[in-house]
């Protein structure tokens, strides 16, 4: 008889290969990544698990696959019926036997035909298998057949054949299975004595086949699993069963697995490496010791010497990797990766010396380093996923600690203390994710990531100023912040210009104004105690930082020296009031010093131009008028407040046209007059010259004649009537008459504004 007609298969596939993630081609010179708005969006993680679980049902033997997902179910299911209803009536044990030889005929059946049909015989393999296990847990918890230590035995030695039957046949599937059946079976066969030693032996014991599989096999799904259920698991046990007395017999196991999850990244890299070089699992590069270290920070629980001489022990190891792998092109990412972790390990542990506030400090850490690789391999889930760890890592930073103890400057060091070193890391690693993301092209993120950054900066080194300087020093120290704080940025645009760095030293000369005007409210002058300096050191760094701006080339260079130049006069006006009130000098002497910097300012930017153009030079020229327009309705102000001004000149006599607050209010007004004529301000200024000019000028000699009036005006007259002499007498009554005549001809007009109505008033 003819055979019967077999059913129609789809040919065999190969194994289902790990999705890669779009890989940037780079030059030999190495250019920088491309940007991230036109890098390839890969599949994120459900994405993938639904192609998966797609082409697992679309792919291959399909029927046998749901056929033998089904048999399992239906044996289950059958087998329970069958002892419920009594359809059985050999013992258990026989039962379980029958069962178990149709699986192990079953197995041997597929095994043969591995070779014929690929895809039937992985499915019937991992279903006898799978039969078996069953097997074995109806008989230790349904029947009591055998108790659980054979049961764990059976289990691990099936578990062991399924894995060495899936490298053989280079079936990834039939490695998954083994290894969630690995995991699981301490779950299904635990008897409730709670043994953690061999708990975690049986575990190690597990790792070391994963990591035996991937000595030869690439399969990274297998190094995840055992990862998530090697530490879920292990924290699981920590936080509900854990004591210090257990320290000694759990530490080893610690040090075991951390040493597992060390080696797989690398052993990764090196077998499943790409033509353009190896591929990083940052998962476990950057997951293992952030996992390790926080389990071990509890273990430790609080001691925090033992704590920094692990990270210190852990810094050390990743620096030795890293040194190891840099000759080697194909893992310097990988290096790249390991140096990263021992800066961010050696760092940490200084703060953890003194504190224990380490779980920020390991979350900023390792969100800089899965940006960067996330932006190297142009994986979007690992570039977001370093965001977020540095976000918690704020969130926990800020919950952590006690604010009022913060500012009562509770810590024994002022900048070694674990809250500064949380907050700078955090800063750190910010400005580092801001620096990845503009190599990138992503200019956006970039300046939001330093925005964060610099507020971090910022914020933390006020706190610390605020909670160890001397009360009267606090705004000194922020003075010296500020100009840190632009000098560093200069310096960073000077080798990678950048808007936002220029913008930052500019911002520390504008916030300059503000501190100079707290300074004088708190200690009557910017100088005082160590402003005397704190504004040397200060304008010291200012001028590098203009020097910075000017090897860059930048815009805002200009508008930055624009500011340095106006933030002198200000300051220095500030010490001349300050000075006139301490030694109690005369109202005219007063308001002198206060506009001579200014004047100083207005004659260097009309005769010698070219010392206020350095360091910028020639490109500072179009500021010019800019310059001239500041210093010039500074001086205005300061011009129209004086008038109301006596003018004293103690000890000296007052003498018309010849008193510091007429000499000054005259300068004034010619350098305003020399503006106003210059060559530059021909066209622009055509209109003021006739107008504002000659109005000032009678404002002033008015000024001058009412002064006069007050320092002289009653001399003749009250000397002569004392004295009995009509002459002077009769001098000093004509006098008074000239002015009441000019104010009856001439100002009797502007009784309509305050300047008229005051010089009548002062009459």
């Amino acid at each position: 008889a003819p055979a019967p007609p077999s059913p129609a298969v789809a040919p065999p596939l190969p194994p289902l290969r790990e999705p890669l993630a779009p890989r940037q081609v780079r030059s030999a010179s190495g250019p920088a990544p491309v940007p991230e708005a036109t890098a390839a969006a890969g599949p994120n993680l459900v994405e993938r698990g639904i192609a998966y679980i797609r082409q697992w049902f679309t792919r291959g033997n399909v029927p046998v696959k749901v056929g033998m997902l089904v048999l399992l179910a239906g044996v289950a299911a059958l087998l329970k019926y069958g002892s419920d209803a009594g359809w059985f009536s050999f013992p258990p044990a026989f039962r379980l036997a029958g069962i178990s030889l149709a699986a192990l005929a079953g197995l041997a059946f597929a095994w043969r035909k591995r070779g014929s049909h690929r895809a039937f015989a992985l499915a019937l393999q991992g279903g006898a298998i799978g039969v078996l296990l069953l097997v074995v847990f109806a008989a230790f918890k349904n029947h009591g057949l055998i108790d659980a230590l054979p049961a764990f035995a059976i289990s691990v030695v099936l578990i062991a054949g399924l894995c060495v039957m899936a490298v053989l046949q280079e079936s990834r599937t039939l490695a998954i299975l083994g290894v969630l059946a690995g995991f699981m079976a301490p779950v299904w066969l635990s008897d409730g004595g709670g043994n953690h030693v061999a708990l975690f032996s049986y575990y190690a014991l597990l790792n070391a086949g994963i990591f035996a599989i991937a000595w030869v096999r690439p399969w990274r799904i297998l190094n995840l699993l055992g990862f998530a259920f090697t530490w879920g698991i292990g924290t699981l046990w920590g936080v509900l069963d854990y004591t210090p007395a257990k320290f000694a017999s759990t530490e080893p196991f610690l040090l075991l697995f951390f040493a597992f999850y060390l080696l797989l990244p690398l052993l990764y890299a090196r077998r499943a490496a790409t033509p353009g070089g190896a591929r990083i699992d940052g998962c476990l590069l950057f997951g293992t010791p952030l996992v390790a270290f926080s389990l071990q920070a509890g273990l430790l629980q609080g001691e925090r010497m033992p704590l920094a001489l692990c990270a210190l022990g852990v810094a050390l190891l990743y620096a030795v990797l890293a040194r190891a792998l840099l000759g080697r092109e194909r893992l310097h990412l990988l290096a790249q990766g390991y140096a990263i972790l021992a800066v961010g390990f050696a760092t940490l542990a200084v703060p953890l010396a003194l504190s224990a506030k380490a779980t920020a400090s390991v979350f900023a850490l390792e969100g800089a380093g899965l940006v960067w690789l996330g932006l190297v391999q142009q994986r979007r889930l690992a570039r977001w996923t370093g965001i977020g760890l540095q976000l918690a890592a704020a969130f926990a930073l800020a919950v952590g600690i006690d604010g009022a103890h913060a500012l009562r400057g509770g810590a024994e060091f002022a900048v070694a203390n674990a809250v500064f070193m949380g907050a700078l890391l955090i800063a750190l690693a910010a400005f580092a994710s801001a620096w990845l993301y503009r190599g990138a092209g992503n200019r956006p993120v970039a300046v939001i990531a330093y925005a964060w950054a610099l507020a971090w900066w910022l914020g933390n080194a006020g706190t610390e100023i605020a909670r160890f300087v001397e009360p009267r020093s606090v705004l000194h120290g922020m003075l010296l912040l500020l100009g840190v704080t632009g000098w560093l940025a200069a310096e960073v645009h000077r080798r990678r210009p950048a808007l936002a760095l220029s913008l930052t030293t500019l911002g520390g000369f504008v916030l300059a104004f503000p501190l100079a005007f707290m300074q004088v409210a708190e200690h009557g002058q910017p100088f005082a105690g160590h402003g005397a300096w704190a504004w040397p050191l200060f304008a010291a760094l200012g001028v590098r930082s203009l020097l910075c701006l000017r090897s860059a080339g930048d815009a805002i260079a200009g508008p930055a020296q624009l500011a340095w130049w106006l933030l002198w006069p200000t300051v220095l006006s500030l010490l001349s009031w300050h000075l006139g009130k301490r030694f109690e000098l005369a109202g005219g002497w007063v308001g002198m010093l206060l506009a001579l910097p200014w004047l100083l300012l207005a004659v260097l930017s009309l005769r010698r131009w070219h010392w206020l153009a350095r360091p910028l030079g020639v490109a500072f020229d179009r500021y010019r008028p800019i310059l001239q327009a500041a210093t010039f309705a500074v001086l205005g102000l300061w011009w129209l407040v004086s008038l109301a001004s006596a003018g004293a000149a103690a000890p000296l006599p007052w003498i018309a046209l010849l008193n510091p607050l007429d000499l000054a209010q005259l300068a004034a007004l010619l350098l305003a007059a020399m503006c106003l004529w210059s060559a530059d301000a021909r066209q622009r200024l055509a209109g003021l010259r006739l107008g504002l000019l000659p109005l000032a000028a009678l404002v002033l000699v008015s000024t001058i004649t009412l002064r006069a009036v007050h320092h002289w005006g009653g001399i003749g007259w009250v000397s002569g009537s004392r004295r009995g002499q009509w002459g002077l007498w009769l001098a000093g009554a004509i006098l008074m008459a000239v002015v009441l005549a000019k104010l009856l001809l001439i100002d009797r007009g502007n009784l309509g504004d305050l300047l008229g109505i005051g010089a009548f008033i002062a009459y």
